[in-house]
C-alpha cells in the first residue's frame, strides 16, 4: 500500500535512533513517505535505518530540517532542541510519535494495540510470532527488536497491524484498538502522569475506545487493572491471567531452565468452557506465561486455531534485551535485560530463581533516569531480594538534567539492607571490566539489567576481561 499524499512530505524525525521511534520511521517510509532524521549519536537501530536507505544526521542542527514539511519528536525531546525551535519558527507541524502513530495505524484496517506498564514488548512479539504462523501477513510496530526478522518494525501487506502503545506521554489514547491487550498498570511515568489516579484514568479512556466490533483483554492478576475494571462503563473485555476469575485461566504451569508449559483454561459467556492444553513458550517467569496468554486469547479471539498457536508460541524466537544470553566466562552466563522497574526486576528475579534454584544470581545494574530512581527509591531496594548480590553502575540519566537529591552511596546501603543482599559499586564501564575478571567465575547467573548503556557495556565485557 502506497500513500499519494505522501509525495509531497519530508517526514524528520527527532531522536531517531530510538526504538519506537526507528520502528515507526521504517514503517512510514514504507508505505511511501519520504523519510529521514537526527539523533545525538550512532546505534544499532540507525545501522538498520541506514541499511533501508533512511538519511540520518548525527547531531541536532537547524540545517538538518531545512527541507522537511513535518516533524516528529520522541518523548525524550526537549522544546530547546535546535530543529524544534526552527521547526516552530517555519510554522512546521510537529507531531510526537504516539500522534505519528494514531494516523499512520489510521490507515490500516484493524489493529491490535498492547498497553500495560510492562510486558508490552515480549506481549506485541508474541502476537507477531502467532500472526507470522498465517498468511495474514500483518504490520508489526514494536518496541523491542524481534529475532525473526531482526528488526523492531515490518510493513505486512494484510490488513492486520499489530503495535506496541506508548503511554509514557498519554498519546497512547489516541490510538483507536480494535483489539487491545492491557497487561499491567504500574507506578511509572510520574513525571507526565503526577500520580496514579491520573494515568488509571487514562487507561479507562483508552479501554472505552474498543468499538462494538473489537474486545480488550485485561490482566485480571494485576490489582490496578481490576480497580479499572470496575470503572469501566461498557463490559466489551475479556480477563486473562491466573486468578480464578480470569476468562483465559492459567493452569498447570511446569517451568524448567529453557521453557515454560501451562494449560489455558477458556470461559467465555454463551460458549461451552474448553481447554488449550500443554502451551509451550521458550521463555521463563510468570510474567511472560501472562503475555503468551494474552497473545493466546487474542489470536483466539479473531479466528486463529489452537493447533497454530500452540506452535507458533514453541517456536518463537525471542526478543532481544529480554533474558538474552550474551557469553560465558570462568563458567559463569552473562544475560542481557531490558529490565529498568522495580516491578520487572522482581519477575525476572522471579523466573531466573524459580529454575535456578542452587546458582547464585548477580545482577549488573544501571538505573535508567534520575526522576524515576528518585520516585522509586524504595521499591528499587526491595526488588533484588531474589538476587545473592548487585554490581551497582551510576545512574544513566537519559537526557534528564535533575538532581538525585540523595546520597548514592546510602541508596546502595539501603538495596542491601531492603534486599539482604551484597552490593559493589563501580564507577565506568572499565571499573566494572576489572571488577569482572577479577572476582567472577564459577556457576553463577550474572544479569545486565537497564534502559541505558548496559546493554553495551555487558557486549563489550568479553573484549576486556
Amino acid at each position: 500500500m502506497k500513500i499519494e499524499l505522501a509525495k509531497t512530505e519530508t517526514i524528520h524525525f527527532v531522536g531517531i535512533g530510538g526504538i519506537g521511534m526507528s520502528g515507526l520511521a521504517n514503517i512510514m517510509q514504507g508505505l511511501g513517505f519520504k523519510v529521514q532524521g537526527s539523533d545525538i549519536g550512532l546505534n544499532k537501530n540507525i545501522e538498520r535505518l541506514k541499511k533501508n536507505k533512511i538519511k540520518v544526521y548525527e547531531g541536532h542542527n537547524k540545517n538538518n530540517i531545512k527541507n522537511s514539511t513535518i516533524l516528529v519528536i520522541s518523548s525524550a525531546i526537549k522544546q530547546s532542541n535546535p530543529e524544534v525551535r526552527f521547526a516552530k519558527k517555519k510554522f512546521l507541524p510537529i507531531y510526537k510519535r504516539g500522534e505519528m502513530l494514531a494516523h499512520i495505524v489510521s490507515l490500516l484496517k484493524r489493529n491490535i494495540v498492547v498497553a500495560g506498564s510492562h510486558g508490552k514488548t515480549t506481549t506485541t512479539s508474541l502476537i507477531s510470532a502467532v500472526f507470522a504462523a498465517t498468511k495474514l501477513d500483518p504490520t508489526i510496530i514494536n518496541g523491542g527488536v524481534l529475532n525473526s526478522f531482526n528488526n523492531s518494525a515490518k510493513l505486512g501487506k494484510g490488513e492486520w497491524c499489530i503495535l506496541e502503545s506508548d503511554e509514557s506521554d498519554g498519546s497512547f489514547v489516541q490510538v483507536s484498538p480494535t483489539y487491545s491487550i492491557i497487561t499491567n498498570i504500574d507506578k511509572e511515568h510520574m513525571d507526565y502522569y503526577k500520580n496514579m489516579k491520573n494515568l488509571k484514568e487514562l487507561f479507562v479512556k483508552f479501554i472505552e475506545k474498543t468499538p462494538s466490533y473489537g474486545k480488550s483483554f485485561i490482566c485480571l492478576d494485576d490489582q490496578n487493572n481490576k480497580e479499572i475494571i470496575k470503572k469501566i462503563k461498557i463490559k466489551n473485555f475479556h480477563t486473562y491471567g491466573t486468578d480464578k476469575n480470569s476468562q483465559f485461566l492459567i493452569t498447570n504451569i511446569y517451568q524448567s531452565k529453557n521453557s515454560s508449559k501451562f494449560n489455558i483454561n477458556v470461559k467465555l459467556p454463551g460458549k461451552k468452557n474448553y481447554y488449550i492444553n500443554n502451551i509451550t513458550i521458550p521463555l521463563l517467569g510468570l510474567h511472560n506465561i501472562r503475555n503468551a496468554t494474552a497473545a493466546a486469547a487474542v489470536s483466539i479471539a479473531i479466528g486463529i486455531s489452537s493447533k497454530i498457536i500452540k506452535k507458533a508460541l514453541k517456536n518463537f524466537k525471542g526478543v532481544q534485551r529480554r533474558f538474552n544470553k550474551i557469553f560465558t566466562y570462568k563458567n559463569s552466563v552473562f544475560y542481557d535485560d531490558y529490565a529498568h522497574h522495580p516491578t520487572e526486576i522482581k519477575e525476572l528475579l522471579n523466573g531466573v530463581k524459580s529454575v535456578y534454584k542452587k546458582e547464585e544470581i548477580i545482577c549488573i545494574f544501571q538505573p535508567h533516569r534520575i526522576s524515576r530512581i528518585q520516585n522509586l527509591k524504595k521499591e528499587f531496594s526491595l526488588s533484588f531480594s531474589k538476587a545473592n548480590s548487585v554490581i551497582l553502575c551510576p545512574v544513566y540519566a537519559a537526557g534528564e538534567k535533575l538532581k538525585l537529591g540523595f546520597s548514592y552511596k546510602n541508596f546502595a546501603k539501603l538495596l542491601a539492607k531492603n534486599s539482604k543482599v551484597k552490593v559493589f559499586m563501580v564507577e565506568n564501564e572499565k571499573d566494572l571490566s576489572s571488577y569482572i575478571k577479577n572476582n567472577i567465575y564459577g556457576e553463577k547467573i550474572v544479569i545486565g539489567m537497564g534502559a541505558g548503556s548496559i546493554s553495551g557495556w555487558i557486549r563489550n565485557l568479553p573484549k576486556t576481561i
